[in-house]
Parts: structure tokens; C-alpha cells; sequence
């Protein structure tokens, strides 16, 4: 007879709101063991007790089966004197540990919950709520931790008898399932419009709300993270009329396609081709927006996304998604229902009067959304999926810290496409996407997220860390805080982000290009090359500078670059299509003409002297059309690199100018010229810098690195060169990943800080 033996094992990661606790139940069940598991704020305790040989089996189960959506580390394993305990229970969850959370994020709807949805004789049939411990809303309705249903908006729906039953058996996938719901006695929906009034009955609200699609409407549809705008992807008038109305008249929108085939995604393969890492992506638990070549078929509208080659399509993630779009049959536009850049609406009562001038109807629910989160975008760049925006799935982002801060910290990011980022031990937790902080509801929202993050986590960050810009919003948000703050410079942040993801890496050069930032030197920075690592940047080479007339202005106004690199180089530009004589005297005194040396700002300026783009709704237009029309092959030509008066070399620009307004060759020639120009560029510069300082691993990051044609014809040139290289792979390289950047700088620097 095997002797008696007894292990504790505490698990860390991911292992709450992902069925982890009837998981462990199963598996000592089925090893013939006894004991318990609890939660434990974060963290789940394990006491087993059975054959020595049994309880080796069940500790490498616990890792290797763990359920799709957990992801446990065993952060102790001791051993423990056998008790006489009669069976393995489940025990209430313990409030009492010190905090160790990992809070989830919100997921799709698993398959079991789809043929559920799909079963005329399940009692949870076209239920629009259902879910269970493998998928659903997470983040969203947690309030507080330990994520039990009590601490959840959730908790103002009673459980029935059935739902309870299945809330309390340990062998049913929706054991301790929070946010679990059936018709009886969970959410419903409500469709109100002018036309049809009030309807309060789900079924009824549901079928009015696909009538209105189909009477080409536009329908606001509270969703898990907030509000979406949805039409008829198929329907010009409708469109247009969407862009009028948000108003969005370029930007491009997202569309929902309905699940077909064994994967869900014949609809759009009948569309367009998709890549391995695309397909990958569209199908992961996250469910994010992904970029995707444009759809060929006539069937969806050409003003979806107006000059670009590229649209960005999801499938439906959560049960009432699936449900509008398998009534409709057809694509539809699932756009952010905001306004201008905030953050995605969540109630009710706000949505109806933010949204009266725009939606025809609204499809409500009543189960209250804690806190926002927008959908994450990814984009395919040099053969991986990098995201572009983290939200609903991939946030809140917890990555490991590559070491161990003295003290709770919390990095406030920039002022566009802003996140926030908390960090404590060697851990840092970065935030869903907040959006531009010009609004008084964004700045709400960044409040609101900033206190979230530290409640769930139960860490109180003692100290701040900022953008260096002092007009930044979040940098006087930092300095109004009371607590001690320490400033980071723009593309220093942007360099460590990419740093502090790759940390085996001892020495760097990054190409830090975006639009502006605030450089060292008073600045503003933005066509970088840093050396070193995180916490020692040293800047060893950029673009020639020029003056900006306008400042901020210019980023919507691409003709103000354009005008600026002509006068610079002592040009004309005739073509310009506003009176230039005012500015120019303005330039001229050096009244609101910052210098930079900003690459976002050169494609600004090859896309108005082209012709392409002089005027942006958005930020980034005229880059992304610029990149979408470039063609054709082309070595480009060579830039004049040089070191100025400090050392610091540069590229200089000029020689593009006449070659960007030559008519002779259609526009996405120049475009594929100015494309490559800039990517041997960089080459030429890393070639300079490896002669006279050595070898290093290249980094690219910042928004211009979005650019796919941009991104792989540089990472093909280095490469090619027998430079080692990487690219960011979790954390955005846009402002969105500041946060993370600032949180790897204070790390860096944390001795000299303290």
C-alpha cells in the first residue's frame, strides 16, 4: 500500500474567471485524491494529499491541462502533513492573502456556449448573455476582487434554481462561471427608436434591431466593452450617412463578418485572402479587429475604407453579435460608437444623448459595463501579428518586468492613443486603450482606469512617471497627482518599450520614428536613431531638421510639411492649395514654427506634394494612403548622411523633394520611391554607426513603424546586412506603448531616482 503523502502548491497567472478551481476538482478527482482549492486574491492555494506517484501526476496536470484560457505558474510547492480529509472540495474564496491578481480579460464566445446558442431545445436558446467559465466578460464587469459574482455588475441579477444549480456543481463547465445568465433571470435587451418605440421583450428587440439593419438604419448595439455604430456593410447611403453624421469621413471602419464554415470564416475567405497569421488571429480567444488585404466582392461598400488597401474585419465575439449577424446574413460596419477619439460609450443614458444626432436606434442591455474597453486592432508586419491598439482581449496586457522595482509605480503614457501602466515587484499591468486625452470624458476615463487598475490589483502606486512634454495632458495630471514624479523623454520611452520586451538584449540601436515628441534638446524629435539601452540613450543619428509652421496644427494639415521642407530647401511649392503669404511671414519670424526632425512629418509632406493628401480628418491619413498606393519597383535614391556641428548624424531629405512632385510618374510611384528612400536611409545610417561604434541588435518602433511597406523593406535591407533585428510584438508601437516604455526607463534608472 503506497504511504500517504500531502503537497500545497500556490499557483500564480492567469487562473481566476477562467475555470481553473473545478479544473483542479476534476483532475484530484480523477488521481484519487483529497483536499481543497481556494482562491486566494489572485492566486489559487492547492492542498492535495494521496500516493506520492499520484500527486507527481496531478502537479504536472495542473500546468499541462490546465483550461485554454488559464495560464498558471506554480509559484511554490512545499510539503504538508497528511490530514484526515474525506474528499477534494472546493473552498469559498479567501480575501485575506496579500494581492497576487491577475484580472482577465474579456473573451469570445467559446463553441459549447455557440451550439448551446444554436439549440432549439437548450433552455438557453438565442439567449444574447450566455456564457460560461471559458469565455465571456471579464474585465468589464469585475469591480473588485476576489472575482466572485457578488463583486461583478452582475450582481444585481439573482440566480434561478437552474442557474444556481450549475453555479454550484463543481463538474459543470459553468461552476462559479460569475457572469453566468439565462433567460429567466439574467440581462435582457431593449431596442428603441422613433419609429418602433419602446420593446422591451429580448426576442422582439432583437428581431427590430436586424429589421432596422436591413432598412439600411444605423443602430447603436451596446456590446461587453461599450457601444458599437452598425450598418449595413453593403450600403452606400447608409455609410455615407454614418460618416456624415459621427462625423468620420475618411477614417476607416471596421466590419463584422458572420461565422461560416468549420472555422467561422468562409464568408470573408469568399472576400479576400488570408495569411496563416491572419487566420490565427481573427480566430484567437481575443478576437481582435485585424488588418486585412481588401475584400474583393462588389458586395461591400468602397467607402469603408477610402484610400486603402487594407480593411480591418472581426467575427463576432460575443453571443449577441453572433446573433445580429447570423439574422442579417451579411457583413456589417462595427464601428466605436464615440466621438471624435474619446472613449467608447458604455451607459445607457449617455449613449442615447451622445448618440441622438447619429443612431436611428439603439439596442440595449441591462447588464451595466464597469468600465470601457474598445476593440484591439492588429496588423500582420514581417510575417507576425503586432498589435496596433490593445483592448477587449488583449488588455489589460501583464507582462514581466525584467527586474524589480523598489516601489509601486504608475506611468500615465502620452497624450494621443493613450494607455496607462502599473507596475509593482517585477510586474507591470498595462491598460486597454483610453483614446486622445482632449475631451473632459477622456480625461474621465484616464481617472477612472488609473483607480481601476490599482483596486483590482490592491497596489497604490507611490510614485508617477510622465511624458517630458509639459503640455501633455497626463504630464500635468502627473504633476497635479501630489506624489513624486520623474519625467521620460518621448523616443526614449518609445525605445524602451521595444527594450523591455526583448530584455536579453545588452545593446541597441532603435530607430525611433514618429510624429513629434519632445527630445532632449527642446525639440521636437521624431526620425530617431538611439544607442544603448534602457535608461542610457544616447542619440546618434536623425533627419535633417526643418521648421514647422503651425506646430500641432500640422499633424491634420499636411500641407504645412509639405510647405516646410520646400521653404527649408529654399523651393517653391505652387500647388499648395491654401494662401501661403500669412504663414509664410510667421515661418519666416519663427512664431509657432517649432523645428523637428520628425519622420511621421515627412510622409505628411510627401502625401500633400504628391497631390495625395493635404488636408487629414485623421491623424495619420495622408501616411496610411501614401503607403496603400505606393507600387512599382524601385531602388530609390541615395540621401546625402552627414554629422552636423554635434556629431550627430544626419539624413537629409531634399533630394526627395523635386522627385515626390514629378507628374511624369503616376503618384504611387512616388509613393513607392519615397518608401524605400527612406528604408535605405536607415540602412545607411545603421552602416555608419556600426563602423564607428560596433555591433548591436536594430530595433524599429514609434507610429511610422505601423507602416508595413516601410517596416519589411527596412527589415529586409538590415537583415540582408547581417544586422540582427526586432520588432515589438505585444506592446503597440505607437503611443500606446509609452506607459510600458516609461515603467522600463524608471526601472532603468530607479537607483539614481530613489
Amino acid at each position: 500500500m503506497s504511504t500517504l503523502a500531502a503537497r500545497r502548491w500556490l499557483l500564480t497567472g492567469r487562473v481566476q474567471g477562467v475555470g481553473f478551481r473545478p479544473f483542479v476538482y476534476r483532475l484530484a478527482a480523477e488521481h484519487a485524491l483529497t483536499g481543497w482549492v481556494q482562491n486566494r486574491r489572485g492566486e489559487v492555494e492547492v492542498l492535495a494529499q494521496g500516493a506520492p506517484t499520484a500527486l507527481d501526476a496531478f502537479a504536472q496536470a495542473l500546468i499541462e491541462r490546465a483550461p485554454p484560457l488559464a495560464r498558471p505558474k506554480i509559484f511554490a510547492t512545499v510539503a504538508a502533513t497528511p490530514e484526515p480529509l474525506p474528499d477534494f472540495r472546493i473552498r469559498d474564496s479567501s480575501a485575506d492573502a496579500a494581492a497576487q491578481v491577475h484580472v482577465p480579460p474579456d473573451y469570445f464566445a467559446c463553441d459549447d456556449c455557440l451550439r448551446e446558442l444554436a439549440d432549439p431545445h437548450d433552455r438557453r436558446y438565442r439567449y444574447p448573455f450566455i456564457n460560461c467559465t471559458q469565455c465571456g466578460p471579464r474585465y468589464t464587469l469585475i469591480e473588485r476582487l476576489p472575482y466572485d459574482r457578488a463583486n461583478t455588475t452582475m450582481q444585481a441579477f439573482p440566480l434561478c434554481p437552474a442557474c444556481e444549480r450549475e453555479y454550484r456543481d463543481p463538474c459543470d463547465r459553468r461552476f462559479h462561471a460569475e457572469p453566468i445568465a439565462c433567460p429567466a433571470c439574467g440581462p435582457q435587451l431593449q431596442f428603441e427608436s422613433d419609429d418602433a418605440g419602446v420593446i422591451d421583450d429580448t426576442p422582439a428587440a432583437l428581431g427590430a434591431a436586424v429589421a432596422a439593419l436591413r432598412a439600411g438604419m444605423l443602430v447603436a448595439v451596446k456590446g461587453v466593452g461599450g457601444y458599437h455604430l452598425l450598418c449595413d456593410a453593403g450600403d452606400d447611403a447608409a455609410i455615407d450617412r454614418l460618416r456624415l453624421l459621427k462625423p468620420r469621413p475618411h477614417k476607416p471602419l471596421a466590419v463584422m463578418f458572420p461565422l461560416c464554415g468549420h472555422d467561422g470564416l468562409d464568408a470573408l475567405r469568399a472576400l479576400t485572402a488570408l495569411t496563416p497569421a491572419q487566420t490565427r488571429a481573427l480566430t484567437d480567444p481575443a478576437r481582435p479587429i485585424v488588418m486585412v488585404a481588401r475584400p474583393r466582392g462588389a458586395t461591400l461598400s468602397e467607402a469603408l475604407a477610402p484610400g486603402l488597401a487594407e480593411l480591418g474585419v472581426l467575427l463576432p465575439y460575443s453571443p449577441l453579435h453572433q446573433l445580429l449577424l447570423t439574422d442579417f446574413g451579411a457583413p456589417l460596419v462595427a464601428t466605436s460608437a464615440n466621438i471624435s477619439g474619446e472613449p467608447v460609450l458604455t451607459d445607457n443614458v449617455e449613449a442615447e444623448r451622445r448618440l441622438a444626432h447619429v443612431a436611428d436606434a439603439f439596442l440595449h442591455h441591462d447588464r451595466p459595463i464597469a468600465r470601457p474597453a474598445d476593440d484591439s486592432v492588429v496588423r500582420e508586419i514581417a510575417g507576425r501579428v503586432r498589435p496596433l491598439r490593445l483592448g477587449r482581449g488583449l488588455a489589460p496586457l501583464e507582462l514581466q518586468l525584467p527586474g524589480r522595482l523598489a516601489t509601486p509605480l504608475l506611468a500615465v503614457g502620452g497624450h494621443l492613443k493613450n494607455s496607462v501602466a502599473l507596475a509593482w515587484q517585477d510586474r507591470v499591468v498595462l491598460s486597454p486603450h483610453i483614446g486622445e486625452l482632449d475631451a473632459p470624458r477622456s480625461l474621465e476615463v484616464f481617472e477612472q482606469v488609473i483607480d481601476t487598475l490599482q483596486e483590482l490589483y490592491g497596489v497604490r502606486a507611490t510614485r508617477l512617471v510622465c511624458d517630458a512634454h509639459p503640455g501633455y495632458t497626463s504630464s500635468r495630471w502627473a504633476r497635479r497627482a501630489g506624489l513624486p514624479v520623474q519625467q521620460v523623454f518621448h523616443h526614449h520611452a518609445h525605445a524602451s518599450a521595444l527594450a523591455g520586451e526583448h530584455p536579453l538584449v545588452q545593446r541597441w540601436l532603435v530607430f525611433a520614428w514618429d510624429g513629434v515628441g519632445l527630445g532632449t534638446d527642446g525639440t521636437l524629435w521624431g526620425g530617431e536613431a538611439l544607442l544603448g539601452q534602457a535608461g542610457a540613450w544616447q542619440r546618434v543619428a536623425s533627419f535633417r531638421p526643418f521648421r514647422l509652421p503651425g506646430g500641432d496644427q500640422a499633424g491634420r494639415e499636411p500641407w504645412r510639411a509639405a510647405l516646410a521642407l520646400s521653404w527649408e530647401a529654399n523651393l517653391d511649392w505652387p500647388e499648395c492649395p491654401v494662401a501661403t503669404d500669412v504663414v509664410r511671414a510667421a515661418w519666416l519670424r519663427q512664431v509657432n514654427s517649432p523645428e523637428t526632425s520628425a519622420a511621421g512629418r515627412l510622409f505628411d509632406a510627401a502625401a500633400a506634394l504628391t497631390g495625395l493628401c493635404t488636408h487629414a480628418s485623421f491623424e495619420g491619413q495622408g501616411p496610411m494612403w501614401l503607403e496603400a498606393i505606393a507600387t512599382g519597383v524601385t531602388d530609390g535614391m541615395p540621401l546625402p548622411l552627414a554629422p552636423d556641428a554635434a556629431g550627430l548624424w544626419r539624413s537629409d531629405w531634399a533630394p526627395l523633394l523635386p522627385a515626390l512632385r514629378d507628374s511624369q510618374y503616376s503618384i504611387g510611384e512616388r509613393a513607392m520611391l519615397f518608401h524605400v528612400t527612406l528604408a535605405r536611409a536607415a540602412l545607411e545610417q545603421a552602416r555608419r554607426l556600426r563602423e564607428r561604434h560596433g555591433d548591436f541588435t536594430v530595433g524599429l518602433t514609434g507610429g511610422v513603424f505601423q507602416n508595413r511597406l516601410l517596416t519589411e523593406q527596412l527589415h529586409a535591407l538590415l537583415t540582408g546586412d547581417g544586422f540582427e533585428m526586432r520588432l515589438v510584438e505585444q506592446v503597440p508601437s505607437n503611443d500606446a506603448g509609452l506607459a510600458f516604455g516609461q515603467v522600463i526607463e524608471a526601472l532603468a534608472t530607479q537607483s539614481a531616482n530613489c
